[in-house]
């Protein structure tokens, strides 16, 4: 899933096994779609990632420059 979100513009997805992955996920790299892997987590973890994800909020500042980078080569490659 993650893989096959990311190939479309101004996607930026990631597939977390954990809270604290959510939590960077969006902090760090402003994740704006999250993939779950159903066979590897239970229900109550899905949603206890699902709120951690949705309740962070993107950090900015020094993580500006990498999505900056990456709207560089969505420029270049993607059409």
């Amino acid at each position: 899933m993650e893989i096959v979100a990311n190939k479309f513009k101004s996607i930026r997805c990631t597939n977390v096994s954990n809270e604290q992955g959510a939590k960077f996920a969006r902090l760090h790299n402003d994740s704006n779609v999250l993939a779950l892997g159903a066979d590897y987590l239970s229900v109550h973890d899905a949603i206890c990632i699902l709120r951690m994800w949705i309740a962070t909020e993107f950090e900015g500042g020094r993580h500006l420059d990498r999505l900056k980078m990456i709207e560089e080569i969505e420029k270049e490659n993607m059409k």
